[in-house]
């Protein structure tokens, strides 16, 4: 008897959760043309809710975007006999070509530490290392962070999530000109008190059109004849240079 009620009550669907993201976005699709110098992603949506919320608590909302994952070898630079070298290194199992991370308020009261653990939603969390636990790679880790921030890739947006009377809310994430090509991984975390209540996922395309696809394309399929046009696009550049200087001298 026992076990025909459990069976009965797996099959009853689960309660749906009291509140859910509805997500829209500006575009779903970046194109890279030879003029791209960056793009601006309107994120916005709204909190649906099944019931009446009771004891609500602080509700926040964190929209982060991440480019595709690649593994990275960080190298220290140091002066040896004189001689700046690489004397030190760390392999960055994979770390995200872009990411930025967007919230409602202060990143560490918005999000508490456990769920950050849980869902990898802080950009050091978003990477990860080989040999994590060694302060020598955090410090590589670091590093990475800081070069990446300052090249626009990593961004920490606090207060970036604009929400209206806990329903509406809506975000601007700028997408800088060096933007690595694939599918953009854009989640949406719903918290109150720090505690995730509910996740939307969805995907931004990123992809070189136009003759950035051509000579892109060209350069991965037909090396040869790749090579073999930009050595004749030199030598032609190089010639109409020196016809240009020597009529200026006549």
């Amino acid at each position: 008897m026992r076990a025909l009620l459990l069976s009965l009550l797996l099959l009853l669907p689960l309660p749906a959760a009291a509140e859910q993201v509805v997500l829209g976005l500006s575009r779903d699709e970046v194109a890279i043309t030879a003029t791209f110098e960056g793009s601006d992603i309107l994120i916005f949506g709204a909190v649906k809710r099944e019931v009446p919320v009771i004891d609500p608590g602080s509700l926040d909302v964190i929209v982060t975007v991440a480019g595709p994952s690649l593994p990275v070898t960080v190298r220290r630079k140091g002066r040896v006999m004189g001689i700046w070298a690489n004397v030190a290194s760390a392999e960055i199992t994979t770390a995200p070509s872009f990411y930025a991370v967007a919230t409602t308020g202060p990143l560490d009261e918005v999000l508490a530490a456990s769920e950050d653990l849980t869902h990898s939603i802080t950009i050091p969390r978003a990477i990860r290392a080989l040999g994590g636990g060694i302060e020598g790679t955090r410090a590589f880790t670091q590093a990475l962070i800081r070069i990446r921030a300052g090249a626009g890739l990593y961004q920490v947006l606090e207060g970036a999530v604009h929400i209206d009377q806990d329903t509406l809310f809506n975000a601007r994430i700028t997408l800088p000109a060096n933007l690595t090509e694939g599918d953009y991984r854009t989640r949406i975390f719903l918290t109150r008190d720090g505690r995730v209540v509910d996740i939307y996922e969805t995907r931004i395309g990123v992809k070189k059109v136009g003759l950035e696809r051509w000579l892109y394309n060209m350069a991965h399929e037909r090396s040869l004849l790749y090579g073999l046009m930009s050595l004749a696009i030199a030598i032609a550049a190089g010639w109409g240079a020196s016809a240009a200087f020597r009529a200026l001298q006549r």
